[in-house]
């Protein structure tokens, strides 16, 4: 029988193993490539991100049982405290603040009068022992009287620099980067997105959209009524010193019903003030999903719940409990909470 050259048989052993570890990485390669892309890479894998995808893969799929028709998804989500941080105090209340610094010289009375003069001491102490009425009344004299569009360019100035002092960046980078994903992903899987807030609609308008892919028509909040009015043969829309609606706690449902005529099929909060938006997506035939972020990372951004005057959460959070809402652990299920700077 002829002997095969020993060489030869080297090769041809070498060239097999060749073939067979380039057949491996090909595969695996190929594997990779159809492997989908986590679309929450900042949130940590657990319980809460599977019933979060579990979800939106139900609603999604023709011939689910839960099956949601395009023109049903609608999420609404609370902004404050929701989307960006509210601690320690709501960023257009500190907006309000500097307003009435640079409206003083044009209100000489304010140096005595309440609340003003609080504001224009500058006591850190004073000005956090402020009431909500005059937290109100401060809002009123310092969004009003202008037009629309002159509005929008004010709180476009401010926004593009104001900074948070604890966090040193700006407000519009003070986002929650696992729910800027959050909506990002139900965008993508066909659910038109909202804001919901109790914050004046026209404060969040003019960024919203840079800030978390919402355009200011899907925008709802708190308004102020007005007036077209003819300024040098101009027509403008004039914010009188006059609240419309206030689109908080049971005033949510009702913007809800005035501006988007749909009931949700997701809501996301954070706060008591959330709790009846969640309720009446809760209520709407079908299935659906209520989701309250827990602010429970004092060493990234802050914990509070139950006792805290700015964002409280407590029977909210009793109800999210007893009727199985989905809770965002904010320490435990997000990896980052801010984009990158």
């Amino acid at each position: 029988m002829p002997q095969r050259n020993s060489s030869s048989s080297l090769s041809f052993v070498h060239q097999r193993k060749a073939a067979v570890v380039l057949l491996f990485l090909l595969t695996v390669s190929a594997l990779h490539a159809q492997a989908p892309a986590d679309p929450l890479p900042s949130w940590n894998d657990g319980p809460l991100k599977k019933s979060i995808v579990d979800f939106v893969t139900h609603t999604t799929t023709t011939g689910d049982a839960q099956f949601v028709p395009p023109e049903q998804r609608i999420l609404v989500s609370d902004n404050d405290g929701t989307l960006w941080t509210e601690q320690p105090l709501y960023t257009e209340f500190l907006f309000a603040l500097e307003r009435v610094k640079v409206m003083a010289p044009q209100h000489p009375e304010w140096k005595t009068e309440q609340p003003y003069a609080t504001v224009l001491s500058g006591d850190p102490k004073a000005i956090g022992s402020l009431t909500e009425a005059d937290l109100m009344k401060i809002i009123v004299v310092t969004h009003a009287g202008v037009t629309v569009d002159q509005f929008d360019q004010i709180v476009s100035d401010w926004i593009a620099h104001a900074q948070s002092p604890r966090f040193h960046r700006l407000y519009t980078e003070c986002i929650y980067q696992p729910m800027v994903e959050l909506l990002q992903y139900f965008r993508a899987n066909g659910y038109k997105t909202y804001i919901v807030s109790g914050g004046e609609v026209e404060f969040m308008r003019p960024w919203a959209e840079k800030a978390y892919g919402i355009p200011p028509e899907q925008v709802v909040g708190t308004t102020f009524k007005m007036k077209l009015d003819v300024q040098n043969g101009a027509p403008g829309l004039m914010r009188l010193p006059e609240i419309d609606l206030v689109d908080d706690g049971p005033g949510k449902p009702v913007g809800i019903g005035k501006f988007i005529s749909r009931k949700p099929t997701v809501a996301f909060g954070n706060s008591d003030g959330d709790q009846q938006m969640l309720e009446w997506t809760a209520a709407a035939p079908g299935p659906h999903l209520m989701l309250l972020v827990h602010h429970t990372d004092a060493a990234r951004e802050a914990a509070y719940d139950r006792n805290s005057s700015v964002g409280r959460l407590d029977k909210a959070l009793d109800e999210a409990i007893a009727k199985h809402w989905l809770v965002v652990d904010m320490k435990n299920d997000w990896k980052v909470v801010f984009p990158p700077q």
